[in-house]
């Protein structure tokens, strides 16, 4: 691995970190977590961008990959009978969990405002206004090396969207085409419209989250 590859993290890793990051935030009793739980959180299918579909095996290598980067810990507890493992963002990145919120739905959800951001981090940090989560963004902007980068406004939209910077340069194009479709289509910002709609997805990916820990609850006893 060179030194210019060394930490750029690949979507397996991305994906698998920032579950670790979301379900220890959403579903406290649950994390440290197993391989299962992690798994099932890599696939869920509300609040990811891309969605994926990861085997327990890919799983498994990914989460050593990232425990060789000492960004993920592994932990055997007493009397435990499947290894359990944790994230390391604070630590690695010296990040407070305002940060490591705004890191973390980059990770699963792709290019964003700073609006969006707002409304979906709200379970893992109450940002008061989209100012204070532009003020995140902005420090992990200023970080040496940056963790997040903020890209020049799109054709045709009126505020600026941000991506992470843990899988290397961001290729803006497919996104930059999804974007402006929606962009045609969607409520104005600040309308009562678009407010709905952001409650509204909200409270899907809140439903989501819930069906999520009941399934990983289910299996603990099949």
């Amino acid at each position: 691995m060179t030194e210019e590859t060394k930490d750029v993290l690949d979507p397996f890793e991305i994906r698998v970190l920032a579950v670790l990051a979301e379900k220890e935030a959403l579903t406290p009793d649950n994390y440290p977590m197993s391989l299962n739980a992690i798994t099932n959180g890599c696939n869920q299918l509300s609040s990811r961008d891309p969605v994926m579909q990861l085997s327990e095996d890919t799983v498994q290598d990914t989460l050593q990959r990232l425990i060789e980067r000492r960004l993920v810990n592994g932990i055997t507890q007493a009397g435990a009978r499947v290894a359990k493992y944790e994230h390391r963002m604070r630590i690695k990145w010296t990040l407070e969990q305002d940060k490591v919120a705004v890191l973390t739905v980059l990770m699963l959800r792709g290019l964003q405002t700073a609006g969006e951001i707002r409304t979906r981090t709200g379970r893992l940090h109450d940002f008061k206004t989209v100012g204070e989560a532009e003020s995140a963004l902005q420090f992990l902007i200023d970080k040496y090396p940056p963790l997040v980068a903020k890209l020049d406004r799109a054709p045709g939209t009126k505020e600026s969207r941000y991506g992470q910077l843990l899988g290397g340069e961001i290729s803006v194009a497919r996104d930059d085409s999804a974007f402006g479709a929606a962009a045609g289509q969607a409520a104005p910002t600040g309308s009562r419209i678009g407010q709905l709609e952001a409650e509204v997805a909200a409270l899907r990916d809140e439903v989501a989250d819930l069906k999520a820990q009941f399934e990983a609850f289910r299996q603990q006893f099949q």
